[in-house]
């Protein structure tokens, strides 16, 4: 894939580089709850110190668009020593921090402007005007097309930064996967999942559906799935049951006024509500790992965010780790899960993006990307 890379621009001696990063980053009172994606960026800003660029600019959005970037800006200087500026049309704002002796600003959330989301030729004239050079490093924003995104390429020099690079290389190697190949897919929203399932029908040998998406498969069966999260789909779900390729949860752990009750999936009652796999399916799955050669998998396969429901997951994880397989997982959920319990290192590669990661699966590009290689 030709997509410009940070790591072949020349001449970056003197220039303002803007760099777009994802600093999408949940806070408890003034301080991050994750520093991942801070200590991910430091080889990119080292990259451009070692070239010689006069000043960077960041940029990135919050998907809160009434929370500030300043604490993050705070929290970046402990490593990055940074202006923030409140106005990226506060010139003297600038002038005061270059001044001060700063060479790294950090400007405010994009999405306090109504011309980011909407894509607005003009506000991203604005922020072209901020650099000499566009860096992307927000891989997990880069399914958007958002003005920061695929506008600003189109009006500077533009390349992809390091992570972004390691990526779309490590996420690529699902296109041509050792076998056998398991894909394990949960959490909701199976409207992004569902035609994920289809395209890799071909290549997979087993995909083992686990989180509420997993209702949807089935209600499809015509069981009964009481109060269960059911969202709606637009897909067909035939060929995927049909293909045999597809490994539903034998046993699910459910509550219901009783209390939390293990049962087998065809025996629910209408007022069960799904909240995991159960024992009987994750004995499976743990032997789907152990067999595999090549894994991929996104989001949790129970609640554990709002509910608690983790215990499968985990043991999912760990017998990853067990595992000979080449392994990729991603999701917001699914890593803020791995971290907690030490698990990270389970996996061979951790992607920074949910739903970029998903959507860059599906298409093999990404608007972003696309963006990119269009300003080659």
């Amino acid at each position: 894939m030709s997509i410009p890379s940070l790591k072949d621009a020349e001449n970056l001696t003197g220039k303002r580089v803007l760099l777009r990063l994802d600093l999408n980053i949940p806070l408890e009172g003034d301080t991050p709850k994750d520093d991942s994606r801070i200590e991910g960026i430091l080889p990119t800003i080292s990259f451009l110190k070692d070239a010689g660029v006069a000043e960077i600019v960041i940029i990135s959005h919050h998907s809160d668009a009434e929370q500030s970037l300043e604490q993050i800006a705070r929290f970046l200087a402990e490593k990055v020593p940074n202006r923030f500026i409140p106005d990226v049309s506060d010139e003297a704002a600038f002038g005061k921090g270059r001044a001060e002796g700063h060479s790294v600003f950090v400007c405010e959330n994009l999405r306090f402007s109504k011309g980011e989301e909407k894509n607005d030729e003009d506000f991203a004239a604005r922020l072209a005007a901020l650099g000499d050079v566009y860096v992307n490093e927000a891989f997990s924003a880069s399914h958007r097309a958002h003005a920061s995104i695929v506008r600003l390429p189109a009006l500077l020099p533009s390349y992809a930064g390091l992570l972004f690079m390691h990526e779309v290389e490590e996420l690529s190697r699902a296109f041509t996967p050792e076998h056998p190949f398991l894909m394990v897919l949960g959490g909701a929203k199976p409207e992004t999942k569902i035609p994920l399932i289809h395209a890799f029908l071909p290549q997979v040998d087993s995909v083992f559906i686990g989180g509420a998406v997993a209702n949807n498969f089935f209600h499809a069966l015509n069981f009964e799935i009481g109060s269960s999260r059911l969202d709606p789909v637009s897909s067909d779900l035939t060929k995927i049951l049909d293909s045999g390729k597809v490994i539903l949860p034998e046993d699910v752990v459910v509550k219901n006024d009783e209390g939390v009750f293990v049962k087998s999936a065809e025996e629910l009652s209408p007022g069960d509500m799904m909240l995991d796999i159960g024992p009987r399916a994750g004995e499976k799955l743990k032997e789907l790992a152990r067999a595999a050669r090549f894994i991929v998998w996104n989001a949790p396969l129970g609640d554990y965010e709002k509910a608690g429901f983790e215990k499968a997951s985990i043991a999912f994880a760990e017998a990853v780790r067990e595992s000979s397989a080449l392994s990729i997982v991603g999701g917001g959920d699914t890593v803020a899960l791995l971290r907690t319990h030490g698990l990270l290192d389970a996996f061979d590669f951790v992607s920074s993006g949910g739903g970029a990661m998903l959507q860059f699966l599906l298409k093999k590009t990404l608007p972003g990307i696309e963006a990119l290689k269009n300003s080659m």
